[in-house]
């Protein structure tokens, strides 16, 4: 989760001219503000993070800090997560605003922290306070998340809600962090319906996932028609990143990006996991021409080798190992038949 991971999205996104056209723009992000903050985190807790990130040792436990745990104390923590959530509070603006089709927030998509902790390498989580902002707008949001983790903390804070409907698609929680996320979470009260999980087998590939986002996200999306559709677009789902198990390459993960921008609400998208470096610059990459209407070509601008240690911009096409694929198949389609017996009819879909 270093900073390493947007310098070299952004760098190769500058290689290819991203910024150049007509249609890129490059905002100087700002930092939230506490009143942001606290549309979902509560004061004890941002008061904790400021006083920690200043250099106190102790009482961070308390709040989900750990120096052996996903989520270390670190100097300046709170300006570096003010900083995120501020940019990703200004594409929700800009959304909102009509200035612009769609925004990408690649050093957002923080989906794991809750109302009054830190979880998963997330400490404010940016994707809760930019749809709050819209909320507060009045505009109902569609959030999809197709990161390989359960997007939780957004889930959990729109749990109880009918005017946001939480999306996420994932590995199963049987097998990986958080360990939630399972069909059966479908939201409570008022919100009953509107909290989705899609959880999926070790090494689902591009056509296991694609085949099941088609059969699930799709529909629902267009039934509840949403004023704007936030998504977090995490490449831990990659066949090569080293904290989970999925199988997806570049055509799967664009493809789901194209099926997005396809469906054509302004559109909010923030970043999330990925531990592959290559992977996730190559991918944020496609995800931000797809966001542009641009097909970057798939020879590497100058420069990129330098960081970079795939020889293109897409992955080549995968081996399938076919029983490994039968068996995520039908996982799946365990779940989707799950989803449409439960959840499909209180949307009006038969």
């Amino acid at each position: 989760m270093q900073p390493v991971r947007l310098r070299q999205t952004a760098d190769l996104l500058r290689a290819y001219g991203a910024f150049d056209a007509p249609q890129g723009r490059l905002i100087e992000p700002r930092p939230a503000t506490r009143e942001e903050l606290q549309t979902f985190h509560t004061p004890a807790y941002v008061d904790a993070v400021e006083i920690l990130s200043a250099g106190k040792s102790e009482g961070g436990a308390l709040f989900g800090f750990s120096s052996v745990g996903d989520n270390p104390v670190y100097e300046g923590m709170y300006e570096a997560a003010l900083l995120s959530t501020g940019a990703s509070v200004q594409a929700a603006e800009l959304v909102a605003d009509g200035t612009v089709a769609a925004a990408f927030s690649p050093a957002g998509g923080l989906h794991h922290a809750m109302a009054g902790s830190a979880s998963g390498f997330c400490i404010f989580n940016d994707p809760v306070v930019a749809i709050n902002v819209l909320r507060k707008r009045g505009l109902r949001v569609a959030y999809v998340d197709i990161d390989v983790h359960h997007g939780d903390g957004v889930q959990a804070a729109f749990y109880g809600d009918a005017d946001v409907l939480t999306i996420s698609t994932h590995e199963s929680g049987r097998w990986l962090f958080p360990g939630t996320g399972h069909a059966r979470e479908m939201g409570e009260g008022a919100g009953v319906g509107y909290a989705v999980n899609l959880p999926m087998f070790p090494y689902t590939d591009d056509d296991v996932f694609l085949e099941a986002f088609d059969a699930v996200v799709l529909p629902l999306i267009r039934a509840f028609a949403p004023d704007v559709l936030a998504t977090q677009l995490g490449v831990d789902t990659h066949v090569s990143d080293p904290l989970a198990h999925l199988g997806l390459t570049t055509r799967g993960y664009v493809a789901a990006i194209e099926r997005f921008a396809a469906l054509g609400y302004p559109w909010l998208a923030f970043g999330g996991g990925g531990y592959n470096l290559d992977a996730v610059a190559r991918s944020w990459t496609l995800a931000y021409g797809v966001m542009l209407g641009q097909a970057w070509p798939d020879e590497l601008p100058e420069g990129a080798a330098e960081f970079l240690t795939s020889a293109t911009l897409r992955d080549a096409p995968p081996e399938i190992d076919e029983a490994v694929q039968a068996r995520a198949r039908r996982f799946t389609q365990d779940q989707v038949d799950e989803l449409r017996r439960t959840v499909f009819p209180l949307h009006g879909i038969a």
